[in-house]
Parts: C-alpha cells; structure tokens; sequence
C-alpha cells in the first residue's frame, strides 16, 4: 500500500488546486510503487497521470516504448561509500544527504523534500564517477548515466528535445540521473564565442531539473567548473569539490583495497603509493587491479613483492598523458 504521507499530499494539492504539487506526488507515488516491482499499478498510474497534460498520448508512448533509453546507461551500482577516500566534510555532507532519502517520510510529514541535486567538481581520476555510484548504492537506486552520443543532435533544436525526451524517461522512478563532463550541456549562456543552440539547451536542462521529484536524484560532475552557467551552480543544493589523491589518500586506499580484496601488494602501501608518484584514484585502482591480475595468472608460485616490483617499473616508463 502506498504510504500515508503520500496519499495526504496527493489528496492535499488536488484539493487545493495545486497542479505542480499534484503532479509531483503523483510522480513520487508512482516511482514508491516501481520501486516495489509493482509495474502493472505503476503504469496504469503513469497513464492516468499524462492523460492529464495534452502531450499525453507521445510521453505514454515514451515511458512504454523505452524510447528514452538511448539517451542513458543504466547500471545496478555496488560501490560503497566506505571504500571511498573523502574528506571529512565531503563524507558528512555525502552521508547527511543519503540520511535525508532513508527518512524523506519524516521529512514529507513536515512539509518537506530531501535534498536531490549534487555538483561534483575535480581534476580528472578524482572519484566523482565512483561517488556517484557509492550514492546510488548506498540510497538503493539504479545509476542512470547520460549518454551524450544519443542526447546530442546535429540539427536546431534536436538536443533540447532529447532532453525532454530523457527527463520525461526517468521522471517516475527513483535513480540517480548521472551527467559526467556536465559542462557539455551546461556552459555558461553569456559565452560570446557560443552559439544560440547551446544558450537553448542550458535553458531547456534548467527548466527540467526545476521540475524534476526529489527521487530523481542529479549527480553532476565536471573537470571544468569555470565552464558551467551560474544559474546552474545556483540550481544544485550541494556542491562537492573532490581533488587530486594526495600521498596519505592514497596509502589509506591501497590499505582499503587490500583489506577487501585479501591480495597482498608485495610491498609496503607507503613505497607503492611513492613509486607510482602523482598518479590518481583512478590509476591507483587501475594499478592494483594489474598486480591482482598477475597474482591469479601466475598461481600459487607467484611472488607478489616481485611482481609489484616489476609492474612499478612498467608505470613509470609510461608516457605521460602530454608527452610529445
């Protein structure tokens, strides 16, 4: 049965006249009953609902068809926020916003919505893409991740249809909506060196992420925050910065690593994490992820201190990403 906080709201905004808040609780039920596999109901609710608005009969035919699949990647996320390295405040911040979707019945029983909007800035290899699946893990939700491929069009006016096609897919269940690289789609509209298109399409995500539920949940992340439209680092309720892994977070990830993994890295973390030098969490887990592989292929006679040795000297004649 759908909970009582949700059917007070739904019978609340009707009665009042209230068309957006309506919407939204029907939305929220909706996406209550997907989440508990009850997919006859929830269609039949989705099909009521779009009934309602004149573009009803093509939005149906979207959430039916999966035509706004093509436009994401979607993934059953297994990270967990413990194997990630995060600052103390960026851990907080991250465990307070997974507390309010656990209670959002408390939160809905006082008027209010958790928070569902997260801007993850960083140098390449940072973990933004790795904390945007401990959140979806962690909340119980799958990861949706934009396809930029399937949502950008060559023609006027095709991107910021596609949107609409895409917001219109995920809008009735609970996700994580997941924009790497979100400068692509969100540059700041005073550019002068861009076109009107882009100007349109940063104006058509805006309006969409102001009226998605709070069960769809944005994860943004770039490499270049000075790129993104103000009006976007004004729309996202928290906003991460995630730098560059530095010698103690690294030596604390390869600790991590090997407590759940139960490979022994041969060496000590303290000389792995100098050897590999400025190297990022990504590369940090691509490295070990390497010496694992080796481990198994090489069998019971494997020494790991030797292997570690070697691979250590194969990463670092590796060429730097702007060599010559």
């Amino acid at each position: 049965m759908a909970r009582a906080d949700l059917l007070l709201a739904l019978v609340q905004s009707g009665a009042g006249g209230d068309d957006l808040a309506f919407r939204r609780a029907a939305e929220a039920l909706i996406a209550e009953e997907n989440a508990k596999r009850h997919g006859v109901l929830a269609s039949q609710l989705a099909d009521a609902l779009t009934r309602k608005r004149s573009s009803a009969s093509s939005v149906t035919a979207m959430t039916r068809t999966g035509d706004g699949a093509a436009l994401f990647h979607e993934s059953e996320p297994s990270r967990r926020l413990t194997e990630l390295v995060l600052s103390s405040v960026t851990r907080q911040s991250v465990t307070e916003f997974v507390e309010e979707h656990h209670r959002r019945d408390l939160l809905r029983s006082h008027g209010l919505e958790p928070r569902h909007r997260v801007l993850m800035t960083g140098p390449p290899g940072s973990g933004k893409t790795t904390l945007a699946e401990a959140i979806a893990t962690e909340i119980a939700v799958p990861l949706l991740s934009v396809r930029y491929e399937g949502l950008i069009g060559s023609y006027l006016g095709e991107t910021a249809a596609r949107m609409d096609t895409l917001f219109a897919a995920v809008r009735i269940r609970p996700c994580v909506l997941f924009f790497d690289e979100f400068d692509v789609v969100a540059k700041e509209r005073g550019d002068i060196h861009e076109t009107g298109e882009i100007k349109r399409v940063v104006s058509s995500l805006l309006l969409q992420v102001d009226r998605l539920p709070s069960h769809v949940i944005v994860v943004a992340a770039t490499n270049h925050a000075e790129l993104l439209d103000r009006a976007v680092w004004r729309r996202m309720q928290i906003r991460l910065e995630l730098p560059q892994a530095s010698r103690a977070g690294k030596v604390e990830w390869l600790r991590g690593w090997t407590a759940r993994t139960g490979v022994d890295l041969g060496l000590s973390t303290r000389t792995v994490s100098d050897r590999l030098g400025d190297v990022s969490f990504a590369e940090l887990e691509d490295f070990a992820t390497d010496l694992q592989r080796r481990i198994v292929l090489e069998g019971f006679d494997a020494d790991p201190s030797a292997i570690a040795s070697r691979l250590l000297r194969v990463w670092a004649a590796r060429a730097a990403p702007f060599d010559a």
